[in-house]
């Protein structure tokens, strides 16, 4: 049986709304019903109805007078925020055009504003929904005739995923303060908003062992790339590939050897089963833990593209997560980001086959970021390490002995700690297997 005592809370929204428009109907339809009148003007219009009663009561015409110049001037201030005072729609541009958890983004508002009477103060101020920290109000400038007014602000992001910015929103005060009105201008926007970038600790301290630069295969048939054998000159090959002395001594157009440049590959895995992950929900942000993990996967990223590595990021079953960053490519890593902006914990366990992908291939470095962690996965996880030039493990909730387990088996592991420094975390990942390696 239905509970018809208590209302949704959307209903008595709903039911707030219509009360407040019946009683104050007027708009333009984009307008939010609220009493029109400031404090002196609700006064003034108080005392007129009181100077009215006494009038009626004492017989005293001049009292009618006040109440009629009161209620006029009320009037007045009310018609002149209506009949006087236009504003167009806002455009807004971000900068940059895409925010990042923690890091400060510049929103600027175009606006434009005509008519007003000398001395009305207007307000304006920017709705932030949740996920934003900072100020996005002020005052207006004083508007001229088809004035184009510049707004600027600052904010700050703390949760990534979509956000929403506006709607922009003017209270407009008459000169004398007797009225104001408000002015919905403009949409509701929404900004996507990537994960944190950290700067973790470089490669170079691996030698030799996870590479860190562009490797260049050459096909040569002498020594040196000085001892290629030219080749006669083709539609297409680069003017800057020709071999002047070869082309003197044959008499026509002939060309070095081409070079062939092969780039290592790195991987980078999220595990986001739903099973490892029992405190994080379908919207970004809701479990820290796994935040921090989106966190260090777009580090490590990061990290990995300026050693020199195509970076491929995908989950424990192969599926790629975004596309391949090639190695030094900020904007594929801006790409990658915005990939990252609204992942979230989805299907089932896969981690334990995460060694078959790599079973029959020599991978270069392999970084691990999952939740939970038992004994027995890091037993299932150990045939990988054989099969990459530098394995990482990270988890945010590991069982105890799990961790040690890893690194008996080979892998530099480490504890994602919720809200930690992600550069510590992946030092102390690495100096751990560097001291076992060592041992």
């Amino acid at each position: 049986m239905t509970d018809r005592t208590a209302s949704p809370p959307r209903s008595r929204a709903r039911l707030a709304r219509r009360f407040a428009h019946a009683l104050w109907p007027f708009g333009d339809g984009r307008d939010t019903p609220f009493w029109p009148l400031t404090l002196r003007g609700t006064a003034a219009v108080v005392l007129g109805a009181a100077a009215m009663i006494v009038a009626h009561q004492v017989g005293l015409v001049e009292l009618v007078y006040v109440a009629v110049l009161l209620w006029t001037g009320t009037a007045s201030a009310w018609a002149s925020l209506w009949f006087v005072h236009r504003y167009g729609d806002v455009a807004r541009s971000f900068s940059p055009d895409v925010a990042a958890v923690g890091q400060p983004s510049d929103v600027t508002l175009h606006a434009t504003a005509r008519g007003g009477f000398a001395g009305a103060a207007a307000r304006w101020q920017d709705a932030l929904g949740p996920g934003w920290e900072g100020d996005a109000s002020g005052m207006l400038p004083p508007a001229a005739a088809a004035e184009h007014v510049r707004l600027h602000y600052r904010v700050r992001p703390t949760v990534r995923g979509v956000r929403e910015v506006g709607p922009f929103r003017v209270i407009v005060t008459d000169p004398f303060g007797f009225a104001h009105r408000r002015i919905r201008l403009g949409t509701v926007e929404s900004v996507t908003v990537a994960p944190a970038t950290v700067a973790l600790p470089p490669l170079t301290e691996f030698p030799g062992e996870a590479g860190g630069s562009l490797h260049t295969a050459t096909h040569q048939l002498g020594e040196g790339a000085d001892n290629l054998i030219p080749r006669v000159y083709m539609p297409g090959d680069s003017m800057r590939r020709i071999n002047w002395r070869a082309s003197a001594h044959h008499d026509e157009l002939m060309v070095r050897q081409e070079e062939q440049e092969s780039t290592p590959e790195a991987t980078v895995v999220l595990d986001r089963a739903e099973t490892r992950w029992p405190a994080a929900a379908t919207t970004p942000g809701a479990d820290a833990a796994f935040e921090t993990a989106v966190t260090l996967v777009l580090s490590a990223a990061a990290r990995l593209i300026r050693e020199g590595y195509d970076v491929s990021v995908i989950e424990a079953d192969g599926r790629p997560i975004g596309a391949l960053v090639p190695a030094g490519d900020g904007v594929a890593l801006e790409q990658l980001a915005v990939d990252l902006a609204t992942v979230s914990t989805a299907g089932e366990d896969r981690l334990p086959l995460l060694p078959r992908l790599f079973a029959a291939t020599m991978a270069g470095p392999l970084v691990v970021v999952t939740g939970r962690l038992t004994v027995a996965d890091a037993e299932r996880l150990a045939p990988a390490v054989g099969h990459t030039a530098l394995p990482m493990l990270f988890a945010a909730d590991p069982d105890r002995g799990a961790v040690d387990r890893a690194r008996e088996a080979g892998w530099r592991a480490a504890t994602l700690v919720p809200e930690a420094d992600v550069a510590e975390i992946w030092r102390n990942a690495a100096d751990r297997g560097r001291s076992h390696a060592a041992a």
